[in-house]
């Protein structure tokens, strides 16, 4: 029994020292949400309670997001997708996404892409006497020619 304790605690020590190692090369990982800017605007609410918001998301160079829709049922997951909410829940949201360019693949089969600087504009329709801050969420993959990023969200207010 005494040896039993003496591995596990060898082992406890063994990956302690691991973690402790690793740790600065594990904070270097970058995610997709670090390939990608975003600013948000916000108009004013109009009389009949809607507001328009418009994203504007800068892809680093060499690098590309995945457009919505896609265009590739295998892909489907990795497009990239706008939420809003709010503290009082919005009664309605309208995205409109940008068409993206096609990429020709005969491995996976085609689907569309986001590069550079591009566009995206919602239309909410805000609850009644709701003048409060919206909360975007943005939810996206970045990729490059030779490899993806685990897929990462940008969160942002906009008043």
């Amino acid at each position: 029994m005494l040896t039993s304790l003496r591995w596990v605690g060898a082992m406890a020590l063994a990956m302690g020292a691991t973690i402790l190692f690793c740790s600065p090369m594990l904070a270097a990982v970058k995610t997709s949400s670090d390939m990608v800017k975003v600013e948000a605007a916000a108009g004013k609410i109009a009389a009949d309670g809607t507001q328009e918001v418009t994203l504007t998301l800068n892809v680093e160079d060499g690098w590309h997001l995945y457009a919505n829709p896609v265009g590739n049922d295998d892909l489907a997951s990795a497009q990239t997708t706008v939420k809003i909410t709010g503290a009082n829940k919005p009664k309605d949201v309208k995205i409109a996404y940008p068409k993206g360019k096609v990429v020709k693949d005969a491995t996976v089969g085609d689907y569309s892409t986001y590069e550079g600087k591009f566009v995206i504009k919602a239309r909410v329709s805000r609850a009644k006497d709701d003048t409060g801050p919206l909360e975007v969420s943005i939810k996206l993959q970045a990729c490059n020619e030779k490899t993806c990023l685990p897929p990462g969200t940008v969160k942002l207010k906009v008043e």
